[in-house]
């Protein structure tokens, strides 16, 4: 079922935070949004105006319509304002009780001023007492805690574990007020307990909301069945997403918004059933390169590997868009920070050895086909190195498990290779396996000059940007050249169609662990 949550808070007419973000962030998270006002707010992205507050009568009538003929999953309370305004919603949930409440303890703006009076905040801290998860910010723990703004994350959990016991509710903690390049956040229960979840900082001011929309995330996520660190993992990964693409917006002038629907806008492009364009755009006959260099309408950035001849250069050029594609995936952009979740790491690895296990016999058709002993060889020992990857995958990272399932994405791509070697001319299926070679290589060098030395990752990082894997990479492109040099018109333009169709599954597999 999908949750049905209610949102409790203030307005923001510009629609980045309070109410608006509220109803933004349930529905991006699966939830059916509900909205119960405090306050009606004139802000923008330049701060507040004017606060006007109805009386805490029509406060009851809202709550009143919403419980008299609905049946609430989730509450997730924000903006109260007042004493009376708080112990009004505190007193309706104890005769109201919910599955699921969640409060963004709104005390503190960003400024540093203190946004209740003494007894507002001993309201709140009562409510705070009855509720499943509080998510205050830095300010917000310190003055529920009664200490100082915490530096680092560190003292930030020790405040969250101290809060946690006191008040026996869930603490999150949330790090994106601190400083350098992390802004992990963390679930810190009454008994102590931390699950870290990490977050990666995004170099914006367009974080307007963003507390407001975390902790509305979680609410429908907690009410849909996800534990606490399950439901952070989530929300997190989700609002470091819309933090991203928060600068495409262009809303206000002031501290804009963050793209709540971007993640929504990207699936639903994934799941998008239009041909390919880029490899529709493809001639029927390719007679010199600069045909197929035309097809991908902007200029790619330097290959790492360079191409071998004008062919591959042009193969190079066409796929322009698909590469943008690819390092802009949170997945690759949080693979090179050492921010991807241990999970998303373990589902890509687990559809990469299942793609092993079959990309290896596609590289044994591939040499049986090859127009000479050189070329075979390389084909049918590459076959080898991939049953033999695959193995050391299973050992150090996925240990015991069973082998998993292909997902669509991987059996889709794995079959376009076996249609492309098996039953096509040697260029078709020498082309259809290149972007495994290519682009794994851009995208482990890129990422292997950008890394930390402490990146839980370094091992991938290091075999995709090695001498051994990138050498076979200049030979696999030479390889290709030579085969689109001897072939003739209608086959290099198949075999155009086979690379870019196999750098376009590229991009949907190393995007799928974000479409869980």
């Amino acid at each position: 079922m999908i949750p049905r949550v209610l949102s409790i808070a203030g307005t923001d007419p510009t629609g980045g935070a309070g109410a608006q973000a509220d109803i933004k962030s349930i529905g991006a998270a699966g939830g059916f949004a509900m909205s119960v006002v405090t306050a009606l707010v004139a802000q923008n992205t330049h701060g507040v105006r004017q606060v006007h507050t109805p009386g805490t009568d029509f406060l009851t009538a809202q709550l009143d319509a919403v419980f008299d003929d609905v049946t609430v999953d989730a509450v997730k309370i924000g903006m109260l304002g007042t004493a009376e305004i708080t112990r009004t919603v505190t007193e309706y949930l104890g005769r109201h009780p919910v599955p699921v409440t969640v409060v963004d303890p709104v005390m503190v703006a960003t400024s540093g001023d203190r946004l209740l009076t003494e007894d507002a905040e001993a309201a709140l801290r009562d409510l705070c007492r009855t509720v499943d998860v509080i998510t205050p910010n830095l300010a917000e723990l310190a003055a529920l805690g009664g200490t100082t703004t915490a530096t680092t994350l560190d003292e930030a959990l020790d405040q969250g574990r101290r809060l946690a016991a006191g008040l026996q509710t869930t603490v999150v903690v949330k790090g994106g007020h601190l400083s350098g390049t992390a802004a992990d956040n963390a679930v810190v229960s009454p008994d102590g307990q931390v699950t870290a979840v990490p977050v990666t900082r995004v170099d914006t001011h367009n974080t307007h909301g963003t507390g407001c929309s975390l902790s509305s995330a979680l609410a429908t996520r907690l009410a849909a069945g996800d534990s606490p660190a399950e439901a952070l993992r989530w929300s997190s990964r989700w609002l470091s997403e819309a933090i991203r693409h928060a600068d495409d917006l262009h809303v206000g002038t002031g501290n804009g918004p963050v793209d709540h629907t971007h993640r929504a806008r990207r699936l639903a492009r994934a799941a998008d059933t239009t041909p390919w364009s880029l490899s529709t755009s493809v001639p029927g006959a390719l007679d010199t390169p600069d045909e197929l260099a035309a097809v991908g309408g902007t200029t790619a950035p330097a290959a790492r590997i360079p191409a071998a001849g004008p062919w591959t250069a042009a193969l190079w050029q066409a796929q322009a868009p698909l590469l943008a594609a690819v390092t802009e995936l949170p997945f690759i952009t949080d693979l090179g920070s050492g921010a991807l979740s241990r999970e998303d790491f373990g589902f890509y690895l687990a559809q990469d050895a299942v793609y092993l296990s079959r990309y290896s016999p596609a590289l044994a058709s591939l040499g049986a086909s090859a127009p000479d002993p050189t070329s075979a060889l390389f084909w049918v020992r590459g076959a080898v190195e991939c049953l033999e990857e695959e193995a050391e995958l299973h050992r150090s990272w996925l240990g015991d498990a069973e082998p998993a399932a292909p997902s669509h994405v991987t059996a889709s791509y794995t079959s376009h290779l076996a249609t492309c070697v098996q039953s096509r001319d040697h260029v078709v299926g020498a082309a259809a396996v290149l972007p495994c070679y290519w682009l794994y290589a851009e995208v482990g060098l890129d990422l292997a000059g950008r890394s930390t030395p402490d990146n839980p990752y370094s091992a991938w990082l290091d075999t995709y940007s090695g001498d051994e894997f990138t050498g076979s990479v200049r030979q696999a492109v030479s390889l290709v050249e030579d085969a689109f040099a001897s072939a003739g018109p209608r086959q290099r333009a198949e075999a155009a169609r086979a690379f870019l169709d196999a750098a376009r599954w590229e991009v949907e597999f190393f995007d799928q662990a974000h479409r869980r």
